[in-house]
């Protein structure tokens, strides 16, 4: 049995967990904002699960080089088409935007990214009418979820649109397994240029 939600208002200051009640009990269209689509599977079964319509959204400005976010995006489209998910891809590519606003501040980075990523879901959730909107950055392991969430909110009050928080790592292995099943083309470091390098660049030993 599924019912409509009406009055967000009633919810929206709510803490995470008694939101998440709130979820359980009522389905909504949800724009899930996506990284990459092995870390859209775990979020996207357990909010459809739910009876839930979830909207993806892609707008990634911090993976870089083009290359490797149009390699992102490929996989997304298809496995999107798999699932049968609508995805909303934005037509912009603002790098240059993003490096401008943390050069110089490389060690506070990701609070600008997960800022930048969520401010744009945000927007579109308000503009397309949608019940809240989360992002699988709650999938991922390596990030501060502490911090998303709060910027969440307060991009919730901001926007006067629900932010859903949710602990997807609960999934991570089971999305892991899945993804390579499927056999998704699975990134190596999380997107900017300074995590491709601590990713993959090691200091020569001196002497």
């Amino acid at each position: 049995m599924t019912f409509e939600l009406w009055n967000l208002s009633l919810y929206k200051n709510l803490s995470p967990f008694n939101s998440l009640i709130l979820y359980e009990c009522f389905a909504m269209k949800i724009l899930l904002h996506i990284c990459c689509a092995p870390c859209a599977i775990y979020p996207l079964k357990v909010l459809r699960e739910r009876g839930n319509d979830v909207y993806g959204l892609y707008y990634n400005p911090n993976i870089h080089p083009y290359s490797e976010y149009k390699k992102r995006l490929d996989t997304l489209e298809k496995y999107a088409g798999d699932v049968g998910l609508k995805i909303i891809v934005s037509d912009e590519y603002p790098m240059e935007e993003f490096l401008r606003n943390v050069v110089f501040r490389e060690q506070d980075r990701c609070r600008y990214c997960y800022y930048s990523r969520l401010s744009y879901a945000a927007h579109i959730a308000r503009k397309g009418h949608f019940d809240g909107f989360t992002s699988t950055l709650l999938y991922s392991k390596f990030q501060d979820h502490n911090m998303i969430t709060n910027l969440g909110n307060s991009l919730a009050k901001e926007y006067n649109v629900a932010f859903h928080y949710e602990d997807f790592r609960k999934g991570w292995k089971e999305g892991i397994e899945t993804s390579r099943k499927l056999g998704m083309y699975r990134q190596q470091y999380c997107g900017c240029i300074y995590s491709e390098k601590e990713r993959f660049y090691k200091k020569a030993k001196i002497g």
